[in-house]
């Protein structure tokens, strides 16, 4: 494994009426915590098998919760809290912290069960060959990855995180700050009931490491 790079899992705890709550209508509270946990262990499982570093689990909204602390145990991660505001502090103080100690740093959701292992790997390539950021844009106009070999932090501020202009005013915000960046393939994430139909039909998802 290689030491240069980290790699930053941001989950929320699986917690019946907080967790996925946008699905609720469709799979109960209940339905929708077991499906944020499925999506989360299949996040860490992508993490480890993508071999790019020391895999991280940032909670919320505690990192105490049984159910990290049993990813931790199963897997051999380091878990811990997420730190500030919104969304975009949390996710800079986490890529800046992970940096100090690493060259480049990779930050995952939980949310895009189609990303791979492998796209883990091309973002590392893209940022050991030079580029300062490497973000994989969502179809829903957020980003399921984002890779920092220089976490700035105007990357993340005043953005309208949840919205569908979440990828396009972080890409004007790198082009202005004249950073070297690079995307990687769209991917889908699961946030609507028609997303649930579609991760259906794509069961494989949630159950194998994705090479």
């Amino acid at each position: 494994m290689n030491a240069d790079a980290a790699v930053i899992v941001f989950a929320r705890a699986p917690l019946p009426g907080r967790a996925k709550t946008r699905l609720v209508p469709k799979l109960g509270a209940w339905g929708a915590a077991r499906l944020q946990a499925r999506l989360t262990e299949r996040a860490v499982q992508t993490a480890i098998a993508a071999r790019c570093g020391p895999v991280e689990l940032h909670g919320t909204p505690r990192a105490a919760h049984p159910f990290f602390r049993q990813l931790q145990n199963n897997f051999g991660i380091a878990v811990q809290g997420q730190s500030g505001g919104d969304l975009g502090e949390r996710m800079h103080h986490a890529l800046r912290a992970a940096l100090r100690s690493h060259r480049y740093a990779l930050l995952i959701g939980v949310d895009a069960p189609e990303l791979r292992a492998s796209d883990l790997r091309r973002a590392l390539r893209l940022l050991r060959s030079g580029c300062d950021v490497v973000i994989a844009p969502a179809e829903d106009g957020g980003y399921a990855l984002i890779g920092c070999r220089r976490a700035r932090r105007p990357v993340f501020e005043r953005v309208g995180w949840g919205g569908n202009e979440v990828y396009g005013q972080t890409v004007e915000r790198l082009v202005r700050l004249r950073l070297r960046w690079r995307a990687l393939r769209m991917v889908w994430d699961v946030d609507r009931p028609t997303d649930v139909e579609r991760l259906g039909q794509r069961r494989q998802f949630l159950t194998s490491g994705a090479s």
